[in-house]
């Protein structure tokens, strides 16, 4: 048995940092003088606020010392955290972040079993940290990338791809789940942007905190495995809307809607793997699908509101179904006009991507969308990090992308370009690292 990382401490960063907007209108308590935000990094961890989960408006400014600029409290966005340590793995069931990464690594050559797991116990301990809102390192020594910020919701998940059980010699130990996904004809995929050896997801709600999280992992891993791609992503700000809502795609559109929820009572049996369900070390863990699925904007924003509201099935504005009501309301499929048309077309997105048109299908969909630039044609190279998580992909992702792949109005405006299969094992208990059982076991 190798030996184990150290338990994380779960209280967030001593640092603090600061509401500054008149609508809070806070009085800030008094705080002992002399305490630096030099002072406040050095200890972090060891004397910090305990937020919780989710964190809070944390209202405290501290008294600067004669040399020191003043250290602010934070705001609420900053002030987020999520745990690592847990039964699953941060980043699934975790609200959508402004920010995100996704990369692919594969080992290098004449590196295996051994070197995995010592590379998943750097990279699951240095998530820990991050997470909490530590430096990168127990010594101090960091990039100071996100050194003013808070954990800002930071979460980092790890997954191993089809090819990680043979680099390892884990062949016999590789899920039934993870065949390779069948070829749709839709698809126009780059190899060199998809698959690789170990994946791995940072999200966060700041930029800086996400990218400071991605330049570690990427430290962590010299010697070991090197990028085989990366992508970036983006999503609204928390905050941004006057009330919560599913998200929006660079379409436009509502995208999420049908998604589980953590209220049903098959959730669960939907996104993870169970006991009985797969091999012991992927129980509580998931599998995700990743797509890079181009958007072609110039054509999708030539057609009228009314010629994509029938594309999708649903009104934009609202994201309700085209046959009325609000946007969880049901959809009328049998539903005529006075013409005897469909009201919801039989090629409309929403109505052919319904579980209840799938064989019950569902999957939880977690996108970024993206943007790359201007490719040599002058049209934007834009669209969705499409990623959903299922307990099993054969049943979740591969019958409703099928149905898709014969008759779906929208895929005269998409381009598969991308794609990915990742086995993401339960999350790691204390003094674990992700992937434990399967590398150890």
């Amino acid at each position: 048995m190798t030996d184990r990382i150290p338990s994380q401490d779960r209280t967030t960063t001593g640092r603090t940092a600061a509401t500054s907007r008149a609508a809070e209108d806070r009085t800030a308590p008094e705080h002992p003088a002399g305490v630096s935000r030099r002072a406040l990094l050095g200890t972090a961890g060891a004397t910090g606020l305990a937020l919780g989960a989710v964190g809070g408006g944390v209202g405290y400014a501290l008294a600067p010392g004669e040399d020191e600029e003043p250290t602010e409290a934070l705001t609420r966005l900053g002030a987020r955290r999520a745990v690592f340590h847990g039964r699953h793995q941060p980043g699934i069931t975790t609200p959508l972040q402004a920010k995100g990464h996704l990369l692919a690594f594969d080992l290098l050559a004449g590196k295996g079993r051994r070197e995995a797991a010592n590379l998943l116990r750097r990279w699951s301990e240095t998530a820990g940290r991050l997470m909490a809102g530590e430096p990168v390192a127990a010594d101090g020594h960091d990039t100071g990338v996100a050194l003013d910020a808070g954990p800002a919701s930071l979460t980092v998940t790890f997954g191993f791809g089809h090819s990680f059980f043979g680099r390892t010699g884990l062949e016999k130990r590789r899920p039934e789940a993870l065949a390779p996904l069948p070829q749709f004809s839709s698809d126009h995929l780059d190899p060199r942007r998809g698959n690789g050896d170990l994946w791995v997801q940072v999200g966060a709600d700041d930029a800086l905190v996400a990218f400071h999280a991605l330049r570690a992992l990427q430290k962590d891993a010299r010697g070991t495995a090197r990028v085989r791609w990366q992508m970036n992503g983006f999503n609204r700000s928390p905050g941004a809307t006057a009330s919560p809502r599913t998200a929006r795609n660079l379409m436009g559109q509502l995208d999420g809607t049908g998604n589980p929820k953590e209220s049903d009572k098959d959730f669960a049996q939907r996104v993870f793997v169970g006991p009985e369900d797969g091999p012991e070390w992927m129980a509580n863990g998931s599998y995700v699908v990743m797509r890079r699925i181009r958007m072609l904007l110039d054509d999708w924003e030539g057609l009228g509101l009314a010629e994509q509201e029938k594309v999708i099935g649903r009104r934009k504005s609202t994201g309700a179904p085209l046959t009325g009501g609000g946007e969880h309301t049901a959809p009328e499929l049998d539903a005529t006009d006075g013409n005897g048309d469909l009201v919801i077309p039989l090629n409309a997105h929403a109505r052919i991507t319904r579980p209840d048109q799938n064989g019950g299908a569902a999957m939880l969909r977690r996108p970024f969308s993206y943007h790359d630039g201007i490719d040599a044609d002058g049209v934007p190279d834009a669209g969705l990090l499409f990623l959903c998580w299922q307990a099993d992909p054969l049943r979740g992702f591969v019958p409703v992308q099928r149905k898709l792949d014969r008759g779906d109005a929208l895929s005269e405006y998409i381009r598969h370009e991308a794609s990915g299969l990742y086995a993401v094992p339960g999350g790691a208990r204390e003094g674990e690292y992700v992937g434990q059982r399967l590398l150890e076991g």
